[in-house]
């Protein structure tokens, strides 16, 4: 891991003696990391790609580092050893930076601290980078029902580098009709001996669906996609088939798909993928009670990898095609959620998954949730309908993330 220290030295502070007046934490840092002293002249020399801290060595290089705003990286992480005046100048830095919009923040104190702060800090940027230049497709259009879960597309590719591309239903119907039969036959029949059941659902059904993944798997591998959103209600109509064995598929190859064109769910669980490397569950808030601090979530996919069981159903609202009852693993999860047009708001809670119920009026695949938080959320500044579920407690590495990019929580 390689971080490079920006480093801003008053011109009465003679460039050599640097090093020996910080030997304390550069030693300590150069036990963990590849370290690069980076003289503030040469800044421009460093790329976006390079994980950046500004190191404040001595005092008077408050107006040294302001001329260098624009190149400055962000957010502006502050070195300050305590040595040289450092300290008092990283304050004044951080106040100024702060002033100006720039997020800020300054380590300082006791060097195993600060060495878990970089490492925290470094994950983030590496997360922040990874997602910059990454393709989501929208194909087909929103439900027309998903009022509050438009984005901005040039906002949210400035905010975060993602790039939105449209892409007509028309694509797809054209893969799906070259598809045959006798292509996804045996890929129809593997999946089924993998399933504890099969119930509403015929083979044609099956064949139908298996069809429709190859279709959009297809268009994937073209347009280079990370993530998809689909129109699902609309492909019913040309195809008898609905997304949902498709999604979960592309879900298990590491290819984010979600439901019904919500702009905001997708992204969501793509910044998921990219910060913990888990896949993820978006669904409906069923049932919620604000007494017990209890809800239900539920929708017709899921991943089969995040299932521990799963039964092969049809979909529930339209009864036709494929749908997925997975049985998920009881246990620690997070429940996330980014919102509005620009993604700079979010909900973030965990909570225990404590039943897999099967509600007849309901989406197939449910899970009743104890959250540690309460669930009046949901009632009183809920952000949309879609919230997304992974396993166990990532809380904390999503806040940090979130905070560092300046979201906004909602509670």
């Amino acid at each position: 891991m390689v971080i490079n220290l920006i480093t801003f030295a008053s011109l009465l502070h003679k460039q050599a003696s640097v090093r020996s007046s910080h030997e304390v934490i550069l030693t300590e840092l150069e036990k963990y990391f590849i370290v690069n002293l980076i003289d503030y002249q040469d800044i421009n020399k460093l790329s976006p790609d390079d994980f950046s801290v500004i190191f404040v060595a001595t005092g008077g290089v408050e107006r040294l580092v302001i001329q260098h705003f624009e190149q400055l990286p962000r957010p502006a992480i502050l070195l300050a050893d305590g040595m040289q005046n450092s300290l008092a100048a990283a304050l004044e830095i951080s106040s100024w930076l702060r002033s100006r919009g720039m997020k800020s923040e300054i380590l300082h104190g006791e060097l195993p601290e600060i060495i878990k702060r970089i490492i925290v800090l470094h994950s983030n940027f590496m997360a922040q980078r990874s997602l910059f230049g990454m393709r989501i497709g929208v194909i087909g259009a929103p439900s027309n029902w998903l009022i509050a879960s438009n984005v901005d597309y040039l906002l949210s590719k400035r905010r975060w580098g993602v790039e939105y591309v449209d892409i007509p239903l028309e694509h797809i119907y054209e893969y799906y009709e070259q598809t045959t039969d006798d292509e996804v036959g045996e890929a129809c029949a593997s999946l089924a001996g993998k399933a504890l059941a099969c119930r509403e659902a015929t083979p044609e059904d099956m064949i139908k669906a298996m069809r429709l993944y190859r279709a959009i798997k297809k268009v994937v591998e073209e347009e280079n996609l990370s993530a998809i959103t689909l129109s699902c209600f609309r492909l019913i109509e040309q195809t008898g088939t609905t997304g949902c064995l498709a999604l979960a598929l592309l879900n298990d190859e590491g290819i984010i798909a979600g439901c019904e064109g919500d702009l905001q769910s997708i992204f969501t669980m793509l910044a998921v993928k990219v910060l913990t490397g888990k896949p993820s569950f978006m669904a409906n808030p069923s049932l919620i009670n604000a007494r017990t601090n209890e809800i239900v979530l539920a929708h017709c996919t899921v991943g089969i990898a995040q299932t521990e069981k799963f039964i092969i159903r049809n979909h529930f609202e339209t009864e036709s095609g494929i749908g997925i009852q997975g049985i998920m693993p009881t246990g620690d999860v997070t429940i996330v959620k980014c919102g509005s047009e620009s993604l700079d708001e979010y909900y973030l809670a965990t909570g225990t998954l404590t039943e897999n119920t099967n509600y007849i009026n309901m989406c197939r695949t449910q899970v009743r949730i104890k959250l540690n938080t309460p669930a009046d959320y949901f009632l009183k500044s809920p952000l949309g309908n879609h919230h997304i579920m992974l396993h166990g407690n990532y809380e904390k590495v999503l806040d940090e993330f979130l905070q560092a990019n300046t979201c906004k929580r909602v509670e």
